[in-house]
């Protein structure tokens, strides 16, 4: 979540109007995340998320998300579904941008997820995977492990400008993905950015999965890869957590299950989902308007982590 696109109260009372969602008391932008503007939106009936699309959403994605989010509600997935006008619309147009009313989840992102957390969270997941096995939908996954080269050239020697010998690190680590990634396994529509701060909680209970908006079709384990090496670590990439990382496949392999031949692929997994973070952190870092109110993320939290699983990937998931 970010706030690019700037909207006033004027033109959000307007647009509220188009619903039964109450009068506007309140409208305040949430800084965090990358994506899309965020609001928080308080009216005399309810809370809202408003959201507009920027950057990597596209226009034409937008039915794809909005039906997943309704498939997963209806079978008891924690998800924010899009909330309709009087029309029936979900899908308008704000500031020049694709502007949807979010349902607002209670529950708060953790920030040093203790393993009771990490186990709930990686029980959510396969609970969403089991969800996911009937939902025809499908999107190509623009970020997968074919846009990883081409990222890497288009940020060049600027990566340096971050850290020294950051680029060096990421095409080191991406010859060996590439040469290791797995060829065929189950493929399904995956969230492919449950970080925590994407996962709601209250206590050690989830009560919300939220933006949704990387999904796409892609290798269902890349989804718990992408999991592991967001949950298991510091902000900073030094510190793993190996209770962490334990709770969190536990609770997968509870709802889901995981073979013994699914967790020999997740070293290389965990390592290409390290190097998708670390090139679109570090594209992110090159090119965010000074203007514009985000917080960016570091790229090299996730080379650290690039360097943990090549190390120790092999013990880690035996």
């Amino acid at each position: 979540m970010a706030v690019y696109t700037q909207v006033s109260a004027e033109a959000l009372t307007r647009f509220l109007a188009r619903f039964d969602a109450g009068e506007l008391v309140s409208a305040k932008g949430i800084a965090e995340g990358v994506e899309n503007s965020n609001y928080l939106v308080d009216t005399t009936e309810a809370r809202f998320i408003l959201t507009l699309y920027e950057k990597r959403v596209a226009a034409g994605d937008l039915p794809f998300f909005l039906d997943l989010l309704e498939h997963l509600a209806q079978r008891g997935s924690p998800v924010p579904p899009a909330v309709p006008d009087r029309d029936g619309t979900t899908i308008h147009e704000l500031e020049g941008r694709p502007a949807c009313l979010i349902r607002f989840l209670n529950g708060v992102s953790v920030t040093a997820p203790t393993p009771e957390q990490a186990r709930a969270a990686g029980a959510a997941m396969g609970q969403m995977h089991r969800a996911l096995e009937d939902f025809t939908g499908r999107r190509a996954n623009t970020l997968g492990v074919d846009a990883w080269q081409p990222l890497l050239a288009k940020c060049g020697r600027d990566l340096d400008t971050i850290a020294p010998g950051l680029y060096d690190d990421l095409a080191a680590g991406l010859r060996a993905v590439t040469a290791a990634w797995p060829q065929g396994g189950d493929v399904r529509v995956i969230h492919a950015d449950l970080f925590p701060d994407n996962v709601l909680m209250l206590g050690d209970r989830v009560t919300g999965l939220i933006d949704f908006y990387f999904a796409c079709t892609d290798l269902r384990l890349y989804d718990l890869a992408i999991m592991h090496t967001a949950w298991s670590f510091d902000a900073r990439g030094e510190a793993y957590d190996g209770d962490v990382g334990h709770a969190l496949l536990e609770g997968y392999a509870a709802t889901f299950g995981l073979a013994d031949a699914e967790r020999a692929q997740l070293p290389v997994l965990c390592m290409g989902a390290c190097i998708r973070f670390a090139l679109t952190r570090g594209w992110d870092w090159l090119n965010t308007p000074a203007d514009a109110l985000v917080t960016r993320k570091d790229p090299v939290a996730y080379t650290r982590r690039l360097a943990f699983y090549r190390a120790n990937g092999t013990e880690v998931f035996a």
